[in-house]
């Protein structure tokens, strides 16, 4: 691995930021000052030191994505018992914890991690990762109502940044609509139909930024691809892990 990769693969910054670091002698291998942007090293068996302190990069992190079913709460533990996402998943899982949360009458898409800075991003409006819902709510959407989603709408908590909203099927009585925000307010979506009188009667997210639902079934989980791994934090402004 190339000297430059493997710094910032230890969180140093982009990899012309660690080349830098080597041109202003500050890295050395083995107890070499390291010159050479062409350096090559071994992480299994040489030493990279940067001013003096050793640096390597964080432990392998662990990426599982859930469909979530109905009744489970988004939380690693319940006091009162109550299903948890986290016992659809192996009791030898390691520290892992629900980035975001979906609630319990809410299905689908649900990432949990031991990446702390990653679920922060995913999660924070600044970043404005999508999040894509299909919503059954009650009645037909007028053109008004769907207006005013697009347009962003005022709720109890602040107003609503503008979604993306299409009709999937109509119906005088139930229609299907999908919804994409780029924030996650608590319950969020179903405030948002409330307001413009379609009350939501099922919720499901069946996309989170580029991830989707594809065959993974209720109930069910996969582990992330590496480069989807490295997608997803190449979208939040974070370094790809190597």
């Amino acid at each position: 691995m190339r000297l430059n990769r493997y710094l910032a693969s230890c969180g140093l910054g982009s990899r012309r930021k660690c080349e830098a670091l080597i041109t202003d002698c500050r890295v050395a291998v083995n107890g070499r000052m390291a010159f050479e942007l062409s350096t090559v090293v071994d992480p299994r068996r040489d030493k990279v030191t940067l001013d003096g302190a050793a640096v390597r990069p964080p432990a392998e992190k662990t990426y599982i994505l859930i469909n979530k079913p109905l009744g489970y709460l988004t939380t690693v533990s319940d006091p009162h018992g109550r299903p948890t996402v986290m016992d659809l998943l192996p009791s030898e899982r390691g520290r892992l914890f629900p980035a975001g949360r979906l609630d319990h009458d809410t299905t689908g898409l649900l990432l949990v991690t031991d990446d702390g800075a990653l679920a922060f991003r995913l999660t924070h409006p600044r970043y404005g990762v999508e999040k894509r819902y299909v919503a059954v709510v009650e009645g037909q959407p007028s053109r008004a109502a769907l207006d005013a989603l697009r347009k962003g709408i005022l709720l109890d908590d602040g107003p609503a940044r503008p979604a993306a909203v299409r009709v999937l099927e109509e119906g005088r009585q139930r229609s299907r609509v999908e919804i994409t925000l780029h924030e996650g307010r608590k319950r969020q979506v179903r405030r948002m139909m409330e307001a413009v009188n379609c009350p939501v009667i099922e919720l499901a997210r069946v996309g989170l930024a580029f991830l989707e639902m594809e065959s993974l079934k209720p109930g069910s989980h996969r582990k992330l691809k590496s480069s989807e791994v490295s997608r997803l934090r190449k979208l939040v402004g974070l370094y790809p892990l190597a």
